[in-house]
């Protein structure tokens, strides 16, 4: 109760919602810059049970955003690094780690254990492929993508837009600049973070009105916010 009494003093959260978040079980997609945030802030909320699937390494140049890992990381799977810190910070927490691609073959049984899926990715195909199944098994999940100062979130449950309502297939390759190439700006990636974990937060617990139909639009150069409508 003392934990977490800031959360239950929210209007409309309260004992019921704490309860909600204690049973839910949340996979995030990729702890790198976007999914070490919204697992510290999931876990710290008190989300029951947390998924963290990423098969890559910590490397130097990581640390730049991906607060959840240090400098004796480095080399270490993503995954096993946010884990042993995500119990650290919230021991009563079921931290499991996926060190596996996602693939067609293993996603749809994947997100099935689940209540909710974040889109932590960095490239376009595990995008396309995290909306298409979450939309086939009918998952709610975040969308949320950054480079250089700007970013976007969306969150999709059935009955509304998907992503693909906005980008009907992913662009040629090298038509679009990667993070590598634009960069990207550690405090953008952790506040596009931090509002995909609100979402999830939001759906689980039953508050709040979602980012559904619309294309939020963050230009950290200019601090601001834009919604983009979206239509089935």
């Amino acid at each position: 109760m003392e934990r977490f009494e800031r959360n239950m003093a929210v209007e409309g959260f309260g004992v019921s919602g704490q309860k909600k978040l204690r049973s839910a079980r949340v996979l995030v997609v990729g702890a790198g810059g976007l999914g070490c945030p919204v697992l510290l802030y999931l876990a710290a909320a008190g989300v029951g049970t947390l998924g963290v699937m990423d098969y890559d390494t910590v490397s130097l140049s990581n640390l730049q955003r991906q607060v959840l890992h240090a400098p004796a990381d480095i080399g270490r799977l993503k995954s096993d690094s946010a884990v042993e810190k995500l119990q650290r910070l919230y021991p009563d927490v079921c931290c499991r780690a996926h060190p596996y691609a996602l693939t067609e073959g293993n996603a749809a049984e994947l997100f099935r254990e689940y209540d909710f899926v974040v889109d932590g990715c960095d490239n376009y195909a595990a995008k396309f492929l995290i909306n298409d199944v979450c939309v086939r098994e009918r998952k709610p999940f975040s969308h949320g993508a950054v480079v250089s100062l700007r970013g976007e979130v969306m969150t999709w449950v059935p009955g509304h837009a998907d992503y693909r309502a906005v980008f009907s297939a992913p662009p040629e390759a090298g038509s679009v600049p990667t993070p590598a190439e634009e960069g990207v700006l550690g405090c953008v990636a952790g506040l596009i973070g931090s509002i995909q974990a609100t979402e999830a937060v939001k759906y689980l617990t039953g508050i709040g009105e979602l980012i559904v139909d619309r294309l939020l639009l963050i230009d950290g150069r200019t601090m601001r916010f834009h919604s983009l409508t979206i239509k089935r």
